[in-house]
């Protein structure tokens, strides 16, 4: 910076002439033009309106001056400087609007042409598989009865044969609704649907119960405690074990392909008599029983695995339910979804149903064999 000069002279202060100040203005407004982004702009504005910009050296200048002349020189510059700005600002409003209109247009999306319609989800394989199962029996002329998830104490066990001190009415196998002496549960089975039918239409009955039920269980590979069942009831006349069989035959027909089915006897309080109803396994085919040289997961080298529960309609259960058994006679029977989910999909662990993960849904067999 120059020092003071009592003598002013505007040859010997340059940068404060007319002539040097236009040239700025003329530099920056040229430097302006040029920039076409908004980068380039910045730097341009960094190079003519900074502080080590020529008119900001040249506003240093002033103090150089004698006190008569800093005012002439001070508004010169003091133009200038608007000169530069308002090019500078003039010139940002147009570089902002091109590149908009750049970027739109990169960006712009044709509405007329065809598009991909990207898949947002997927029938959960348990869902889809309920449908199917019911439909079988839509098919044979069967209804779907549904009924509430939190059921009456009575409905749930008294009307099934089953007595007030089984091991299955207490806290640690049912989930009872508080105050307990509501006597509501989570039904633990969708077999008070089945009692409903009864109670609500005329004989013969023919329905299938899918549904969701709820236990007092552990949450491990192969329980827990939320799950699906279906169950089925006939009353008519007439009605033996010989049509239960042919009934759930023609069903695992349906779900698994060729393959047969057993019944072995067994106890439960609404049906008598009562059998386990096995599936021949579909892996080895029975091949795997008393040969240790072709063991079978699936099977445990059994030859068969457990489906689920059937047998003839506990004549105290009609009765409970005004049914005249001298007349009317009924089979049921019962499977779990996610069992035979895992059957048709040779899955292992349970918890992989209820984990929400798309991939899962998509990959396992459901509504379509």
């Amino acid at each position: 910076m120059s020092g003071p000069n009592t003598n002013y002279d505007p040859v010997e202060v340059a940068p404060l002439s007319a002539e040097s100040l236009a040239e700025m203005v003329a530099e920056a407004r040229s430097a302006f033009a040029a920039a076409d982004t908004v980068a380039a702009l910045k730097q341009a504005r960094s190079e003519h309106l900074a502080e080590r910009s020529p008119i900001a050296l040249a506003n240093r200048e002033i103090g150089a001056l004698p006190p008569q002349a800093r005012k002439d020189a001070g508004q010169r510059i003091g133009a200038a400087r608007g000169e530069i700005q308002a090019a500078f600002a003039a010139r940002q409003e147009e570089v902002a609007a091109a590149e908009l209109a750049l970027t739109l247009a990169a960006e712009q999306v044709d509405v007329t042409l065809p598009v991909s319609r990207r898949p947002v989800g997927a029938p959960h394989p348990i869902t889809a598989l309920m449908d199917l199962m019911a439909d079988v029996f839509v098919a044979m002329g069967w209804e779907v009865a549904e009924g509430p998830e939190a059921e009456g104490e009575w409905l749930n066990f008294d009307a099934l044969n089953l007595d007030s001190d089984h091991p299955a009415r207490g806290t640690t196998d049912t989930l009872f609704l508080s105050p307990l002496e509501r006597h509501v549960v989570l039904r633990t089975h969708t077999s008070p649907v089945q009692i409903r039918s009864l109670l609500d239409r005329e004989l013969p009955v023919y329905v299938v119960c899918p549904g969701k039920v709820f236990r007092a269980d552990e949450f491990d590979s192969t329980h827990v405690p939320v799950f699906h069942q279906i169950e089925g009831l006939c009353v008519d006349k007439g009605i033996s074990m010989a049509h239960l069989k042919g009934t759930l035959d023609h069903l695992a027909r349906q779900m698994f392909g060729d393959v047969r089915t057993r019944m072995r006897p067994s106890y439960f309080p609404f049906t008598e008599p009562s059998a386990e109803v096995d599936l021949e396994c579909f892996v080895c085919h029975g091949a795997s029983v008393g040969n240790p040289d072709a063991p079978c997961r699936t099977c445990r080298s059994e030859g068969w695995i457990e489906w689920g529960g059937c047998g003839v309609v506990n004549p105290r259960v009609l009765a409970a339910c005004g049914v005249d058994t001298a007349v009317y006679s009924g089979f049921a029977f019962g499977m779990g979804i996610e069992r035979t989910l895992m059957f048709r999909n040779n899955a292992t662990d349970m918890r992989d149903m209820v984990e929400g993960d798309i991939r899962f849904s998509r990959q396992l067999k459901g509504a379509a064999r």
